[in-house]
């Protein structure tokens, strides 16, 4: 039987963060906000974070553009506690993931990359 796309993205989600260690939580939301698949941590609100990764998106790629530095690549916060790393994952979505604060975030971004493509390819 074929997967939903939905299912089919949780698993992608499933993959990266076995895959990459550092990631300890992600998940694909749509550009308004609108979380399409998660595998974040019971007590993380979803809504919450569907509308602060559009925003986030939205803000960094106004600012990459008004600020002449080319596409957007992607956007990440730095907190006491970790990483949030947000890309692009076609038109339509945004790859978000949580990092830990030791985390090496050239093979975060490396394998976020590879997953916000297929990410893209699936929707």
């Amino acid at each position: 039987m074929a997967m939903s796309k939905t299912e089919e993205l949780t698993a992608l989600l499933k993959d990266l963060e076995a895959t990459t260690p550092d990631i300890e939580a992600s998940a694909v939301v749509s550009v308004d906000g609108l979380m399409i698949a998660s595998a974040l941590p019971r007590d993380v609100e979803e809504d919450r974070v569907a509308a602060m990764s559009a925003a986030m998106l939205s803000l960094g790629e106004r600012t990459a553009a008004e600020l002449a530095r080319g596409g957007l690549s992607e956007v990440y916060v730095k907190g006491e506690n970790g990483y949030v790393v947000l890309m692009a994952s076609g038109e339509n979505a945004v790859l978000t993931a949580l990092a830990r604060k030791d985390a090496k975030l050239g093979l975060v971004f490396l394998d976020m990359k590879r997953t916000a493509e297929e990410v893209g390819r699936i929707i």
